[in-house]
């Protein structure tokens, strides 16, 4: 052996957890790890059974022009938030309708969790980019797999279900690499030359007819073209010998969606049964999807902050506020006291309305036809009129700036305020209880329905209420507190049962410490500016670099992965938005159920199809 390969060798082995699996690592880059792909399943494996890497945060990937590169983020879930013993009680049969006080609830001594650790595979064969699956280590690998499959084209070798999920099966092409033009494609960065500065715009369809824009596959033939057909192989069990042996019943496919207004959108659930109980299920989404992040990495930085409102439309605020975070650590900002404050009220009304749709919307699923989504709805206007006016609009807010926010709260802003956190909504909150926790039918049909343990739970990548309510007191806010939420006390919600009655119970317990942070927030409020000193900035140039910023969402965790080579538009802008990713446990949740319950453990789920699909 020649000294420069000994030499390369050694190095190889000081490389952090090379010493359990030898050339894994192939160098330490910042605050990532370069890992070889043959020895990704290994490295994975390891990292989750000795090094407590239990939970997947994200999957993405970014084509470079040499080589694609798949980034894996990693963190601690189990015991990240510390330990804590359950006040109240918690068995099924236990009576939880009363006032909140009488609610199980974790008081969190809370241990910080470290930051995520990032994995970094890259493939220099750009012509047939491949990388093991990490599916059999964490299942909630699944659908982010399928997505970068489907957008970037790199294949996962032993995944169990490798094919397009927001395209259609026929679709030639991968959006999201740097060579890809749509159709009309005009250029690859805005402000488009046609717009700013000329500002002679011309119809694209005017420019370039439709005849002379568009391009199929090498060798396609239209007389020989049919239609692709997915088959459901594994649901129907085609793989495993048919319906054969051991099966009483024959195996039926059924079709859920995208119009069925149970669905929450154009959401399809193909499901097979046999007689009346589910046995296999897959989501089919991207009725809805507009390729979210090839544009958000054409617009400039501060055009993604309106964009980000069309994510969960409902979570305007939040939505605005994960999006900055990210691109204010790529810049060294920090936001003035006073905006941080301002932040946290917002994110909170944010999330009691996301939580008072979601239950009022689980309840019109299970028949209470429109009462409880009407008596949500009627709160959520008087947050709304909040929104309204400080940002200038009820829906999409577009109210966070890089280093602080748009504007300052009006005169009588916080007074009104004020009133809806103290008197208001502590009575909606009573009413509501009555109205609802008690119901006997919502009891029957909710509770051991839709299952997930805490190991399932942590292993399917769920965040937010679907997380806690299997008993996992994972909460950003206090793993890895952001803007000003270090410095108010609440407690994290969970509850052990891990079903449908659960999250529901874990949202209205949410909504009672969010007014408790809103009652903190409201009283602390500093006076001082909004924004940094200087001139107001309608373009910028973020240092080189990249970030991945996390907050805790109404919906779960909410993150943004931006990636920036110094000019104005960002080189890799991601979403890991948290109801696409908490679909991936649907399945798990349904199966040996009905199809009745699956309308229950869905609506459970709380999707918004603008994030799902993006």
């Amino acid at each position: 052996m020649s000294d420069a390969t000994t030499q390369t060798a050694a190095t190889k082995a000081g490389l952090p957890f090379n010493d359990a699996v030898p050339g894994a690592v192939l160098e330490v880059i910042e605050d990532a790890l370069v890992v070889s792909p043959d020895r990704l399943l290994e490295l994975a494996t390891y990292l989750r059974d000795q090094q407590d890497y239990d939970y997947l945060v994200m999957v993405t990937s970014v084509d470079w022009p040499d080589y694609f590169e798949v980034v894996y983020y990693l963190t601690h879930v189990s015991g990240a938030t510390g330990d804590a013993e359950m006040s109240g009680g918690g068995a099924p049969g236990n009576d939880f309708t009363g006032s909140p006080g009488h609610r199980p609830m974790r008081s969190i001594g809370v241990t910080l969790s470290p930051a995520p650790l990032v994995l970094k595979v890259r493939l220099p064969d750009k012509s047939n980019p491949q990388v093991p699956s990490v599916v059999p280590v964490w299942p909630g690998a699944d659908l982010q797999e399928r997505e970068i499959y489907d957008l970037m084209g790199i294949r996962f070798d032993g995944h169990p279900n490798l094919r397009r999920i927001l395209l259609w099966d026929g679709f030639e092409g991968h959006p999201l690499r740097k060579d890809y033009q749509e159709s009309y494609f005009e250029e690859g960065a805005k402000p488009f030359k046609s717009r700013h500065p000329e500002g002679e715009h011309l119809w694209a369809e005017d420019r370039v007819p439709w005849k002379d824009n568009i391009s199929y596959p090498v060798a396609w033939d239209p007389d020989l073209w049919t239609q692709p057909e997915v088959q459901y192989r594994r649901i129907m069990g085609v793989d495993e010998g048919g319906n054969g042996a051991g099966v009483q019943a024959e195996r039926v496919l059924i079709n859920m969606g995208p119009q069925h207004p149970s669905t929450h959108g154009v959401f399809r659930m193909v499901v097979a049964v046999e007689g009346e109980q589910i046995v296999g299920l897959e989501p089919e989404i991207g009725y809805l999807h507009r390729c979210h992040e090839k544009i958000g990495e054409r617009n400039t930085y501060i055009m993604n902050i309106p964009f980000t409102d069309r994510l969960d439309y409902i979570s305007s605020m939040s939505n605005n506020l994960g999006y900055v975070l990210a691109v204010e650590k790529l810049m060294g900002l920090e936001a003035p006291e006073r905006a941080d404050y301002i932040r946290v009220i917002m994110a909170e009304f944010t999330r009691i309305i996301s939580h008072l749709i979601a239950v009022g919307f689980l309840f019109n699923d299970l028949g209470a036809y429109f009462t409880p989504a009407l008596y949500g709805l009627r709160e959520r206007e008087l947050m709304l009129d909040l929104f309204e006016s400080v940002a200038g609009s009820r829906m999409m807010c577009n109210y966070m700036r890089f280093g602080g926010v748009f504007a300052d709260l009006p005169a009588g802003w916080v007074e009104r305020a004020r009133d809806l956190v103290w008197n208001r909504l502590p009575h909606v909150m009573e009413r509501f209880e009555d109205l609802m926790s008690g119901n006997e039918i919502f009891l029957f049909r909710t509770r051991g329905v839709g299952h997930l343990s805490a190991a399932e739970a942590i292993a399917y990548s769920m965040a937010g209420p679907m997380l806690r309510a299997s008993g996992v007191p994972y909460d950003i806010r206090k793993a890895q507190p952001y803007s000003a939420y270090d410095r108010f006390e609440f407690d994290v919600c969970t509850r052990p049962e891990g079903d449908v009655w659960a999250r529901f119970r874990v949202r209205m317990d949410e909504i009672y410490q969010s007014l408790r942070i809103l009652k903190q927030a409201l009283d602390g409020l500093p006076e001082g500016p909004i924004m940094p000193p200087g001139k107001k900035q309608y373009q910028m140039r973020v240092p080189a670099g990249e970030a991945y910023s996390r907050i805790e969402g109404p919906k779960g965790e909410l993150g943004f992965y931006v990636v920036s080579d110094g000019a104005p538009n960002p080189y890799r802008y991601h979403v890991r938005a948290p109801t696409f990713i908490n679909l991936t446990s649907l399945e798990k949740m349904c199966v040996g159920h009905k199809i009745a319950d699956a309308v229950v453990i869905l609506g459970a789920v709380d999707i918004v199809l603008g994030e799902v699909d993006r």
